[in-house]
């Protein structure tokens, strides 16, 4: 296609309660500027399926070990406006960008559908990925409960050091987003860590 459910990608798992908003939470009133509480929260951006729409996944794991489930889950991802102009113009992201991933079920079963899946239900899962250069650069944070502020996931965690590894921009997975991986390539700026994925990828047995 990105912290607690990015980490739970590596073991093929996702949170299954219902994600739901209450009247009382607050929202990020700056969609493209990300925004925090006084200790450090990050605020969901109200508005992120607004923003520009970059990719969606199906049942995704990064764990070559991970068993396939029969209820496969479905992630979108979206940008700020922003960050995505910059984007088409170098090639990489600028600081500030706001990268956020929802996750929702899937079904086989509903209205004329004979095969294949769609999404369906409420979001499962929420996951905010932020460049921030004031407070340190790229940080994870993951919406458990709801829409209230998250807090920034320890630098520590595997999700951290999985995109470091084989993010292909900036420690990020264009790889997963047609439409900028061209643009990456346009510009130079994927990462050798992904150039050297796709190389051994590309010399394994079946590709």
């Amino acid at each position: 296609m990105l912290s607690k459910l990015l980490c739970l990608l590596l073991a093929a798992t996702f949170a299954t309660l219902p994600f739901s908003a209450t009247a009382d939470e607050p929202a990020a009133t700056q969609a493209s500027v990300p925004a925090y509480t006084a200790d450090g929260r990050l605020i969901l951006p109200a508005d992120y399926r607004e923003w520009v729409y970059l990719s969606s996944g199906l049942g995704m794991s990064y764990n070559p070990k991970a068993l396939a489930s029969p209820d496969p889950m479905f992630d979108n991802t979206f940008v700020n406006p922003e960050s995505w102009r910059a984007f088409q113009k170098t090639g990489t992201w600028p600081d500030k960008t706001v990268i956020a991933l929802e996750v929702r079920g899937s079904s086989d079963k509903g209205s004329i559908i004979q095969r294949g899946r769609f999404q369906s239900g409420e979001v499962q899962g929420m996951e905010v990925h932020v460049k921030d250069a004031a407070r340190g650069g790229w940080a994870f944070y993951s919406f458990d409960d709801g829409t209230a502020p998250a807090k920034r996931i320890p630098s520590g965690e595997s999700c951290y050091s999985c995109h470091s590894a084989h993010g292909a921009v900036d420690t990020t997975f264009v790889q997963f987003y047609p439409t900028l991986l061209p643009i990456a390539k346009q510009h130079a700026t994927l990462s050798a860590a992904y150039l050297k994925d796709e190389a051994e990828r590309i010399k394994s047995p079946g590709n």
